[in-house]
C-alpha cells in the first residue's frame, strides 16, 4: 500500500466530529426568565423593614440652596427621611424626582420629604440639574446617616443605602425601610408613611 492510500485510508476511518448544535430558545429564555425570578427575589429577600417608636436622633445640617435644616423646624409635621448614595446613582435621583411629582400628595398628608446625601454641595448639584430635581438636599458628613443606622446599607460601605426612616409630628421614629433595588414606587412610599404614621 502506497503512504497516499495509506493516508486516505486512516483519514476516512477517523472519527467523525460531532455537529455543533444551537441551543433551544425556548430554553434560554426560561434560563433568562428563571435568573430574572432569581434576581428579583435576592432583592426582595434583602428589603429590611421595621416599625418603631423611639426618640429621632436631632440634627441640623445645611442644604444644597444654602440654608441650615434642623429636624426641630419640623416639629408638628410628619418627616419623611430619605437616606440614598446620592450623586453618581442614576436611581437615587430619579427616585427623588417621582416623589417631587406626587409632592401636592405628600403635603395634602402633612409628609415633608428631606433627602440627605453624603455628598459634596457641587456634586449633587449637577446630578439635582441633570434629573430636574429642584427639592434641596441636606448634606450630611456622615453623623446624620450614621446615628439613623443606614451606613453601609447599600452597595458601598461608607455611604448609606436606599433607605426611608418616617418621623412622625411630635418627634418619634415610627419606621425605617432599607431598599437594595435602589426603588420605592413613591405611591407606595406614600401609602407605607400614612400607614405607620396613622394618617
Amino acid at each position: 500500500m502506497s503512504r497516499q492510500t495509506a493516508a486516505v485510508a486512516a483519514h476516512s476511518s477517523a472519527p467523525t466530529p460531532p455537529k455543533r448544535t444551537l441551543p433551544n430558545p425556548v430554553l434560554i429564555i426560561g434560563l433568562l426568565a428563571l435568573a430574572a425570578v432569581i434576581g428579583v427575589g435576592l432583592y426582595t429577600s434583602q428589603i429590611k423593614q421595621g416599625v418603631t417608636d423611639v426618640k429621632a436622633p436631632a440634627f441640623t445640617l445645611p442644604t444644597t440652596d444654602g440654608r441650615t435644616v434642623s429636624l426641630a423646624d419640623y416639629r408638628g409635621r410628619n418627616v419623611l427621611l430619605y437616606f440614598s448614595e446620592g450623586a453618581g446613582c442614576q436611581a437615587c435621583l430619579v427616585q427623588m424626582a417621582q416623589i417631587e411629582a406626587m409632592q401636592s400628595q405628600f403635603k395634602a398628608a402633612n409628609i415633608v420629604v428631606l433627602p440627605i446625601v453624603m455628598n459634596s454641595k457641587a456634586d449633587i448639584l449637577a446630578d439635582m440639574l441633570a434629573n430636574g430635581v429642584k427639592t434641596p438636599f441636606l448634606l450630611d458628613k456622615g453623623t446624620v446617616s450614621t446615628a439613623y443606622k443606614t451606613i453601609g446599607r447599600g452597595m458601598h460601605p461608607g455611604l448609606p443605602g436606599h433607605s426611608f426612616v418616617a418621623i412622625d409630628s411630635r418627634g418619634r421614629q415610627r419606621w425605617h425601610g432599607e431598599f437594595p433595588s435602589m426603588w420605592l414606587a413613591p405611591k407606595d412610599l406614600l401609602a407605607k408613611a400614612k400607614s405607620v404614621l396613622g394618617l
